[in-house]
């Protein structure tokens, strides 16, 4: 695929996980993302969840680093400073996941980025907004999904609280604040001016439950946390996992006539719509006796022949068999210098039937510092200058790599210089 972002310049300021997966899908669109990073490098490469590392790089950072380069820069000391501006100026957009008013206080607000690049793209990713009472608080996945009652949409009505385990909120932030910077490059294109973008945890995790907010919010009342596993407060039964005799298997709403047919049993026949959203406990409990009965495999066989909704509960290591993940090209593997193979989840959608190809391997930290700085007018004496005060890191060569042919067709190495 071409790069639709070709020629875009973006300043990555970013950490941990809602910014990095913002600014990584604007890479993967073919931007110049130059993360900036303190000396020694982000804090996301020296951590991560599960202890995950390769070849001493966290997988933290290698999952949402791809495609874009890294310069080292300590913004405390006015060189430094002075090569953040001169970015900054060269820039179309600039992307930061700081505190609400961390860069104010730095000198790096809107107000000041705009004066000296008034066609910048300054998009904000935050924890609660720029603005509100809790504008300040620290902003966290699972912070998030508590305070926004996401975590009490799921769970059996004796669970405790049951949060998402994974970091949905940052990535649905990530993505809308992507999508807010492309709309702004839009209107750009029209007015020639730049434009502030505010994308937060709060207001991208109320947008994840767009259905049953919606519905509160004109007077429905939501159905407390089922004792019989619904798996939501607003489904009619069947509607959750149920336990088969040697695993489990979630249905979706089934009509009573063809539950009757599957399960060979002539008292679901007569359940009306109504029926199964006043009797969810009662339906759900009669399903669930059903089921412990047979084998997956049996189930999924009847439910194919009359046309039920479900699928099969997996671990990681059946759904990444799947042969339809690989259709979807949603794995991608390259040769790490070090040795061995990286996998990491590929860009999520395919332009013309392919994903963004991998143009740059996750960089080491401060890998292109020089190259940036140099593009940006200094010459090699000033680089020199700027590493001998410590405003900018140590010399890094970089490490080119080609494509390996006898790799899949995603993978690609990275080769010693």
């Amino acid at each position: 695929m071409t790069a639709p972002l070709a020629g875009v310049r973006v300043v990555n300021l970013t950490h941990y996980l809602q910014g990095p997966s913002c600014a990584q899908y604007l890479a993967d669109l073919g931007a110049d993302v130059i993360k900036v990073e303190r000396i020694g490098g982000a804090y996301e490469r020296h951590w991560s969840g599960a202890k995950a590392f390769v070849n001493d790089q966290s997988v933290f950072f290698l999952l949402a680093g791809r495609n874009q380069r890294s310069a080292e820069i300590d913004l405390s000391t006015p060189e430094g400073s002075d090569a953040l501006w001169k970015l900054i100026e060269s820039a179309d957009v600039l992307v930061e996941n700081f505190r609400a008013g961390t860069l104010d206080r730095r000198g790096y607000s809107y107000e000041e980025v705009k004066k000296r690049n008034p066609r910048i793209i300054y998009c904000s990713l935050t924890g609660y907004g720029a603005t509100g009472p809790n504008r300040s608080k620290p902003g966290q996945d699972l912070l998030i999904q508590s305070l926004s009652g996401l975590a009490m949409l799921s769970g059996r009505a004796d669970d405790a609280p049951m949060p998402v385990g994974s970091a949905i909120v940052d990535q649905h932030a990530a993505t809308l604040g992507a999508m807010g910077i492309l709309a702004a490059l839009l209107q750009r294109n029209n007015t020639g001016e730049g434009m502030r973008v505010d994308s937060n945890l709060l207001s991208a995790a109320l947008n994840l439950q767009l259905e049953p907010l919606n519905y509160h919010l004109n007077g429905a009342k939501l159905w407390d946390r089922s004792a019989s596993g619904v798996s939501s407060r607003f489904h009619q039964a069947p509607y959750g996992s149920f336990k088969t005799a040697d695993g489990w298997i979630t249905m979706s709403l089934s009509d009573g006539p063809t539950l009757g047919k599957a399960f060979k049993d002539e008292s679901f026949a007569p359940l009306t719509r109504d029926d199964q959203f006043d009797r969810r406990e009662e339906v759900n409990s009669r399903v669930a006796k059903h089921m412990e009965q047979h084998t997956t495999a049996e189930w999924m066989a009847t439910f194919d022949e009359f046309g039920i909704w479900y699928a099969e509960v997996r671990e990681y290591d059946e759904v990444l068999a799947d042969p339809q993940v690989a259709a979807n090209q949603s794995i991608l593997e390259y040769n790490d210098p070090a040795g061995g193979q990286v996998r990491l989840l590929a860009h999520p959608v395919k332009y013309d039937g392919a994903v963004p190809p991998l143009t740059r391997l996750p960089p080491q930290p401060g890998e292109h510092t020089e190259e940036v700085l140099r593009e940006l007018g200094y010459s090699a004496d000033d680089v020199a200058a700027l590493r001998g005060s410590n405003a900018v890191g140590p010399d890094r060569k970089a490490v080119p790599f080609d494509r390996v042919s006898s790799a899949p067709a995603s993978a690609y190495s990275r080769k010693k210089a």
